[in-house]
């Protein structure tokens, strides 16, 4: 896939690349988010995750019950390192305008949700969005019979609004935990993932990297926005999210708007300062 810009966003490009290569040289950038995995690195393509999980009865004792408003923990810190990746990733980034969103369709990113992709937890047995739950959730209880791929319940430490989230599988409960692609697919459609293949375009649908477990009502009112547009209320999630964002758009060879690479750049910029 061509990775040029166009003659006019060029000025943008450059100031951007000058601005985060003199930060980085700086060495002013503490993290506070999720490191950007490669490719089939570990088991999340996120970073480690511990939990008890149970398959049917109740949870075991000591697991803490927690209610949906309930401050979530702290995100960890990103290392010097990985800030320094985001902004690297980010210089070099192709900057345009949004293509035109004719033709988009949730279909052109493949069947919703599946195993069959060649990337972290691909192939494993089952749908990508129980891997998510299982990924994120603590505390998981899991269908039985299902090869300890259904979960039926967990708490979600939610990102986005820093709340704690008890989730439940039901008709009328699972949609307050919801998966949300990081890089909205809409977003993906409009800034290079026309040119993908249907093959990549799936992959990058199921990718646990631009995948996270957070508050239904708040992923719905993201919809299709770039960083641009929308970042999650919580603050001191917004490193980590514009930084995850970063390594989805490199991995897919996708570009970022003068407004989106600006807003990133800030964001970046303004991580907490570590000594």
């Amino acid at each position: 896939m061509p990775r040029t810009t166009q003659t006019s966003s060029r000025p943008v490009r450059t100031q951007l690349a000058r601005y985060l290569t003199a930060l980085a040289a700086a060495g002013l950038l503490a993290g506070c988010g999720l490191p950007l995995a490669s490719p089939g690195a570990g088991h999340d393509a996120g970073g480690p995750h511990a939990s008890t999980r149970v398959e049917g009865g109740a949870s075991p004792s000591g697991t803490k019950t927690t209610t949906a408003t309930t401050s979530a923990t702290a995100v960890p810190p990103l290392t010097r390192e990985q800030v320094s990746d985001a902004i690297a990733a980010l210089a070099h980034l192709p900057v345009k305008g949004r293509a035109p969103k004719t033709g988009y369709d949730r279909a052109a990113f493949g069947q919703a949700w599946t195993d069959d992709v060649d990337v972290s937890l691909g192939h494993n047995g089952c749908d990508t969005r129980n891997d998510i739950l299982r990924r994120d959730l603590t505390g998981e209880r899991l269908k039985p019979g299902t090869r300890g791929c259904v979960v039926l319940s967990g708490v979600l430490a939610d990102p986005y609004t820093a709340r704690t989230i008890t989730f439940t599988r039901g008709r009328s409960t699972s949609s307050r935990v919801q998966i949300d692609h990081v890089v909205a697919l809409g977003d993906a459609w409009v800034t290079g993932a026309q040119q993908l293949t249907a093959k990549q375009r799936t992959t990058l649908a199921n990718d646990p990297l631009n995948l996270l477990a957070v508050d239904g009502p708040t992923n719905s009112a993201k919809r299709d926005s770039d960083a641009a547009s929308w970042l999650p209320p919580n603050k001191a999630y917004r490193c980590a999210y514009v930084a995850r964002q970063v390594g989805v758009k490199q991995r897919y060879h996708l570009w970022v708007t003068p407004a989106e690479g600006a807003q990133i750049a800030r964001i970046l910029a303004g991580c907490a300062v570590t000594r």
